[in-house]
């Protein structure tokens, strides 16, 4: 019997299987079910959203993104203030995005307002992805401890907010990203097993 594996991810249940006999012998095929996560990308920096310098952070993530198989719709650059970011937020919501990361604002800094934005619109709390990005990130930086990364939901939407830093942004993302499509898969109603 020869197994044929069609893409890099897939969720296996019994929907996923085909079987063949063409060619008079017995072929299984996992169907890949490889899910396209529509994402926006918002990199939140006074300095970039004024034009003092080129934002690296977004280019990044959207390159990541890429790899991962997802599709960007949409990539903004705001001012750190919570109700630019909130509206960025909602504007990217609007635009269909399953996923929406944010880049800059999770230090500690005195305009590092990127949790409270996100967490005054929040639903849900998803403290396992901020708590996996740091324990990672405390293996490569002591500075990781004062990183306040997280993840929340917003209607069906997941919001994860990362560093500014294009590395760790990357590097943040990469710790999370396999619970990623379960994740959206819940939000929007698609069935899944655990």
């Amino acid at each position: 019997m020869n197994i044929l594996l069609h893409a890099e991810f897939f969720w296996l249940n019994r929907k996923n299987l085909a079987l063949s006999t063409a060619g008079g012998h017995a072929e299984l095929a996992l169907i890949s079910l490889k899910m396209e996560i529509l994402t926006a990308i918002i990199t939140i920096s006074d300095r970039a959203s004024q034009g003092h310098y080129e934002d690296m952070g977004g280019p990044a993530l959207k390159k990541a993104v890429q790899e991962y198989g997802w599709k960007v719709l949409s990539e903004q650059v705001v001012p750190d203030e919570c109700l630019a970011i909130q509206k960025a937020i909602r504007k990217a919501m609007n635009q269909g995005s399953q996923l929406i990361l944010t880049t800059g604002g999770t230090g500690i800094a005195p305009r590092d307002v990127t949790p409270e934005a996100i967490m005054e619109m929040a639903d849900r709390d998803l403290p396992g992805f901020g708590e996996t990005m740091r324990r990672e990130s405390l293996q490569i930086t002591p500075n990781a401890i004062l990183s306040r990364n997280l993840a929340a939901t917003i209607g069906n939407n997941l919001i994860i907010a990362l560093p500014g830093k294009p590395s760790g942004a990357v590097e943040c993302l990469g710790f999370v990203h396999k619970a990623i499509p379960h994740t959206v898969k819940v939000l929007q109603g698609i069935p899944s097993s655990c």
